[in-house]
Parts: C-alpha cells; sequence; structure tokens
C-alpha cells in the first residue's frame, strides 16, 4: 500500500491552482486592502490564506456530511458565493467601500478574501469530489498535501503582492480596485448562471 499518490497529489494541486488562482487574487487582494499600511496588508494575507485553509480542509473532512445534513445542493452553494461576491464587487465598483480607518474591527481576510474568494464554491466542490473518489490512506494523505502546497502558493503571491505598491502607488491601487470590481462581477455572474444551470438541471 503506498502512502502517498503523486498522481493524485498532482491533480488536487493543479485542480485547485486553477480555481483558486493565486496570480489572478493579487490585484483584487490589492483592491480591497486599499487604505491600508503594508504591515497590515501582510496579515491580512496570511489570515486569509489560513481561513481558507480551515474552510477547505474542514469540507475535505466533512463537506458532503454538511451539505447533506443541511439539505444544500451544489447549485445553492454557488449561487450564496455569487450573490455574496457581486455585493463586495459592486463596492469595488462605486468606491463605496468603508474607510478602512473607520473600521479597523472589520477584517476583509475572513469575508471577502478568505471565503468566498479563496475558498469559494468551486474550490469546496473539487475538494469534496476529490475526497469521494479517493481510495486507501495514500490518497487522502496526497489530498491533504495539494490542499497545503496550493495554500502556500496563494500566500506567497499574496505576501509579496505587497511589494507591487512601492511601485503603483495609491493611484495604481485605485485603477486596479476598478479592474477588480468588473472582474469579481464577472466572477458572481458566473456563479450564480452555473447555480441557475444546477437548478435547471436538477428539477
Amino acid at each position: 500500500m503506498s502512502w502517498f499518490d503523486l498522481d493524485v497529489f498532482g491533480a488536487v494541486f493543479v485542480t485547485l491552482a486553477v480555481i483558486m488562482d493565486p496570480l489572478g487574487s493579487v490585484p483584487l487582494f490589492l483592491g480591497l486592502t486599499a487604505g491600508r499600511t503594508n504591515n497590515k496588508r501582510r496579515k491580512l494575507a496570511w489570515q486569509a490564506v489560513l481561513v481558507s485553509l480551515a474552510v477547505i480542509s474542514l469540507f475535505a473532512l466533512l463537506g458532503q456530511q454538511i451539505l447533506t445534513y443541511l439539505g444544500i445542493g451544489i447549485p445553492a452553494l454557488q449561487g450564496a458565493g455569487g450573490l455574496l461576491l457581486m455585493i463586495v464587487a459592486l463596492e469595488l465598483l462605486t468606491d463605496k467601500q468603508d474607510d478602512p480607518s473607520e473600521v479597523d474591527n472589520v477584517n476583509v481576510a475572513l469575508v471577502p478574501l478568505g471565503t468566498p474568494l479563496l475558498a469559494g464554491p468551486g474550490a469546496i466542490v473539487a475538494t469534496i469530489v476529490f475526497v469521494q473518489k479517493s481510495h486507501g490512506v495514500g490518497d487522502r494523505v496526497a489530498i491533504g498535501a495539494g490542499i497545503l502546497a496550493v495554500h502556500l502558493l496563494v500566500f506567497l503571491s499574496l505576501f509579496f503582492s505587497v511589494s507591487i505598491t512601492r511601485v503603483i502607488r495609491e493611484s495604481g491601487i485605485v485603477l486596479l480596485t476598478r479592474i477588480s470590481g468588473l472582474l469579481l462581477s464577472a466572477i458572481a455572474v458566473q456563479l450564480i448562471a452555473d447555480s441557475i444551470g444546477g437548478f435547471v438541471k436538477a428539477y
């Protein structure tokens, strides 16, 4: 019996890396943390990754049981994530975010950075599917290692994105914020569309 399946590890790592998109998360991260100091951004980076890792790990262990117990289907999960992201996207596009100095107790690393941006419906569903298809300890160890490796990659992307602020300044971050809002709204619409499609197929 193998204690580590390299093929499963590769499949988990590639799939989650594509879904979570570490490099694509950089402009969203900078936009959502606009107005904060670089030290604060670095703190939010590792907090967001820890939140995402906790959520993904929880669903890896108990995901199917949680959804079954609550009577929640995948389309409902996608729809909820899409609506939440749409609210955040509108705030980025209309510049109606709260002043970070006024709401310092509000931690964007929890929502929307940690979830649903990083640990979103796509990553959660993919993780549940991998666990359902796993056979033996080797597969499960490989899945765990893949999840950890992807989150390490995400952390490095967000952590070093702070260096970008020294080059583009706050005016550049404002531009990235608008672009991030547009991209985020597109992601939200796609999630809602997938949710509707899932409900149509189910019913």
